[in-house]
């Protein structure tokens, strides 16, 4: 509702670019709301599934997490001893005491495996697909594995995004020929911050909330007097999804989501009091807010030099973090609906450098699953004696993605349309890992 009516009179230039300064980015928000219609329209209901795709960016090293190797000749095993846990025979790093005792709601693919020793792997791990051209470096090639989820399970009823980024991402997670309206919604602050508030929620501070309301009543009959028209050429929704991204500013779904502050200090203790830990907090009040695709990113696992130094101030936050995550999920019974992956792109070379750390080696790499209607407590896969070479049942960056589209009611078989016309497959291999079903 309009607080006073608004005479018709012609639009000046001026006019027409406040119109768009809904928030401090601009008119970005309402045009990313407005292009999310079709992934809306097209949703069929289903079983209200999430994922927190966890992104241990650099590549961590499977000696120090997942796969010790206390057997192996020194400049194999490295600088820390293992630990049991609470799955006899699984034993892990020292540095993941927490996790360790989460072995039982935890499944660990201790053999995935590709042939890219480049950071650029990070492009199997979101899409699915090899980068064929370096030309393409950090733009990517293939739509990002959260864009698909945001256009075949589209915006929730709240008109929450479908998308999350924690922080924002900056490769490989482009929407492509999916449509700019399943890009990512990124939140660059640091919910550890006293201070954290999501910038893209938050009104110009130069604008008042009664001058929201005039720019809406612009852009209405700016609508009717151009004839402004969307993607699809249709002039008649254009105000509603203007609406939408009023409503997200100056409404209260997407606040209460973001809102951290309304969670108990003992349990934000619990997630630890670090960037990482409180976007694993934050990831868990999205999905519990209905946002399909959640990734939380904690990067500088790039660890070629002094690899236990750097590792002992890293581990033990990601340890609490995810630890306080799969525990939370637990006990608010969410383990079944919200799907925890956590995985780098690549995994380390099994002999210390002279340097004292591990470079890059993709023939190993470990992924951590946690929930879902999937097998927990197991180890799948293996490697040799050194934790050199895949010995038992290898899997592909490919088959995690498949893991996750089917705990999304996702077919990776169906097809859309690239630049060209021609259909793409979702994912051309989509092997499941069997052990988990």
């Amino acid at each position: 509702m309009l607080s006073h009516p608004v005479e018709q009179r012609p639009v000046s230039r001026r006019q027409l670019l406040q119109a768009s300064l809904l928030t401090a980015g601009g008119a970005a928000l309402a045009d990313v709301l407005r292009l999310r219609s079709l992934a809306a329209s097209q949703s069929a209901p289903r079983r209200e599934t999430s994922v927190i795709f966890v992104v241990l960016g650099g590549g961590p090293s499977q000696y120090e997490t997942y796969t010790p190797k206390p057997e192996a000749p020194v400049e194999y095993r490295g600088a820390f001893g293992s630990i049991s846990t609470r799955v006899p025979g699984v034993s892990f790093c020292e540095l993941l005491p927490q996790q360790a005792q989460l072995m039982d709601k935890v499944s660990i693919v201790r053999s995935v495996h590709h042939e890219q020793a480049s950071h650029i792997a990070l492009h199997i791990v979101y899409t699915g697909y090899d980068l064929r051209s370096s030309a393409n470096a950090l733009k990517g090639e293939m739509p990002t594995v959260g864009s698909v989820a945001s256009r075949v399970r589209g915006v929730g009823p709240t008109g929450i995004p479908a998308f999350v980024a924690l922080p924002r991402l900056f490769a490989y997670a482009s929407p492509h020929w999916l449509g700019a309206q399943h890009q990512y919604f990124g939140v660059r602050e640091d919910p550890n911050e006293p201070d954290f508030q999501v910038s893209n929620l938050a009104p110009n501070e130069k604008v008042t909330v009664d001058q929201l309301q005039d720019r809406r009543a612009l852009r209405r009959r700016l609508d009717r007097q151009t004839r402004m028209v969307d993607l699809e050429r249709s002039a008649d929704t254009i105000d509603a999804f203007s609406q939408q991204a009023f409503d997200l500013v100056t409404g209260e779904a997407a606040r209460k989501a973001f809102d951290i502050e309304r969670e108990t200090p003992a349990l934000r203790d619990r997630y630890g009091r670090t960037s990482i830990g409180q976007r694993m907090l934050l990831a868990r009040r999205l999905v519990e807010a209905g946002v399909p695709f959640v990734t939380v990113r904690m990067g500088d696992w790039d660890d070629h030099i002094d690899l236990p130094g750097r590792i002992r101030k890293r581990a033990p936050e990601y340890d609490a973090g995810l630890s306080a995550l799969i525990n939370d999920l637990h006990e608010r019974d969410m383990q079944r609906d919200v799907l925890v992956v956590a995985m780098g792109e690549f995994g380390r070379t099994p002999r210390v450098n002279p340097n004292g750390g591990r470079d890059h080696y993709p023939a190993v790499n470990n992924v951590l699953l946690s929930g879902g209607d999937f097998r927990m407590g197991q180890v799948i896969g293996e490697t040799d004696r050194n934790g050199a070479e895949v010995v038992e049942a290898p899997y592909r960056p490919q088959s995690v993605l498949a893991m996750v589209y089917r705990h999304l009611g996702i077919d990776p078989g169906m097809t859309f349309k690239d630049y060209a016309g021609r259909p793409r497959y979702v994912l051309e291999q989509r092997e499941p890992i069997t052990e988990l079903i």
